[in-house]
């Protein structure tokens, strides 16, 4: 039996059931075909591609040409997990107009299922905009990448009164703006908890603790892809496939240095008569 295609109905029923919603980020085919094969729920196509992907310092150079590409293959992928693509910088946050065309780009040629938009009271407007253009909107408040600049750095938010409640009011700002989900970033446990019960719409946390509707982690990261390795305390890594590629290449490398790859059992051999007649008359093992 093909497994059931998740949707934003179904994750509003996890919520109430009790029932956890996995998530993990995707940005090829591959790594998204194998995410639905493990029973991913919801796959996130991120930004997080300009840092795990490009090598750049931070999500910010990452454009929407580039977004659409890289959700177009992961599309491609799968039927059963929710797909959601980060909407990039400074692509949701100028006219309603504008922002309406670039989330209509990033659905109509990328094929996913939602977008993503980081903030919460101040692009309250804009995701209402798009919910009520037809397109679901996945929110992301607490530690938002994009303005890691203006935050100051990878900090935990919700350490104090006045963080805390701007939180909560960034949560209830999406939820009645209509959209269907909130991702809550490197956000206190504590708080964390009292937004997933504030609120209607499920919460998927990353580094904010026990008390989400969901957990959502960075593909590179629960499978140590990466060289080097960065560990990051609310992490943990299921695999180590950057060392199992390190020492596979390692290996062929030393093979065909060796000349011990290609074997026997690699090569193709054509008949006797065709060597023969590439050979002047003689077999190769004539010679």
């Amino acid at each position: 039996m093909e497994p059931k295609k998740m949707s934003t109905t179904r994750m509003r029923k996890m919520k109430a059931d009790g029932v956890p919603i996995s998530m993990v980020t995707a940005y090829d085919y591959t790594s998204a075909k194998l995410a639905e094969e493990a029973g991913v729920d919801v796959i996130l196509v991120g930004d997080s591609l300009g840092n795990v992907v490009q090598g750049q310092e931070s999500t910010l150079p990452v454009t929407l040409d580039e977004m659409i590409y890289h959700t177009k293959m992961v599309t491609r992928a799968v039927s059963a997990p929710f797909v959601v693509s980060d909407m990039p910088f400074m692509t949701y946050h100028g006219s309603v107009d504008q922002s309406l065309h670039n989330v209509g780009r990033l659905m109509r040629e990328g094929l996913c299922k939602a977008v993503k938009m980081e903030g919460g009271t101040e692009i309250a407007h804009t995701v209402d905009a798009v919910v009520k253009a037809g397109v679901p909107v996945m929110g992301h408040i607490g530690l938002t990448p994009q303005s890691v600049y203006q935050i100051g750095g990878y900090k935990i938010q919700g350490k104090t009164g006045a963080s805390a409640r701007k939180l909560l009011d960034d949560a209830k700002a999406l939820e009645q703006a209509g959209a269907f989900a909130v991702v809550v970033e490197l956000v206190t446990d504590e708080i964390a908890e009292e937004i997933t019960k504030a609120v209607s719409i499920p919460t998927i946390g990353i580094g904010a603790g026990v008390h989400c509707d969901g957990q959502v982690l960075v593909f590179h990261d629960l499978l140590q892809y990466a060289s080097p390795v960065f560990p990051k305390k609310f992490v943990k890594a299921y695999a180590n496939i950057g060392d199992a590629i390190r020492n596979g290449i390692a290996q062929y490398v030393q093979e065909v240095k060796s000349r011990s790859f290609p074997a026997q059992e690699h090569s193709f051999h054509a008949d006797l008569e065709l060597a023969g007649h590439l050979y002047g008359g003689k077999s190769p093992d004539n010679d």
